[in-house]
């Protein structure tokens, strides 16, 4: 299942990214996450791994790095039980002080429960991707 989210950003291109690419700041504007977690590799570089540690429940999520082209995209791999999630985040000028950012989520389901529902929330799925692009653009704004 693929979800695609474009958010407008007051802000030049190159802060954008660097602001999204650095997973230290994830707890800062996800609401949902309680904590990062450092496991391996300098944070944001190609390579690096870290843990997104929830606030409630217990879907943990060890994201991968898998690519850092700043200004204009960088590519991650998030895995949990149930799935995986690969994102792929681009950053585009508007202008020289607004900046679009261009999030695609694909979600592969692990297991026949796990297909069933993630069709069924597919939906919801969206929606709460569009949630964390507007967290992410108050955060930046901010």
């Amino acid at each position: 299942m693929k979800s695609v989210v474009q958010v407008d950003i007051d802000l030049p291109r190159e802060r954008l990214a660097a602001l999204f690419a650095d997973p230290t700041l994830s707890s800062k504007w996800m609401d949902d996450i309680a904590r990062y977690e450092p496991i391996s590799g300098q944070p944001g570089a190609p390579g690096s791994m870290y843990r997104l540690v929830p606030k409630n429940g217990d879907m943990v999520f060890v994201a991968t790095v898998i690519a850092n082209d700043l200004p204009n995209e960088s590519r991650f791999r998030l895995d949990a039980d149930k799935v995986t999630v690969a994102i792929t985040a681009r950053y585009l000028a508007v202008s020289s002080e607004r900046s679009r950012l261009v999030s695609e989520e694909v979600f592969t389901f692990k297991g026949f429960a796990g297909k069933v529902g993630g069709f069924l929330a597919r939906v919801a799925i969206h929606r709460a991707h569009r949630r964390q692009m507007e967290a992410f653009k108050r955060f930046a704004e901010g």
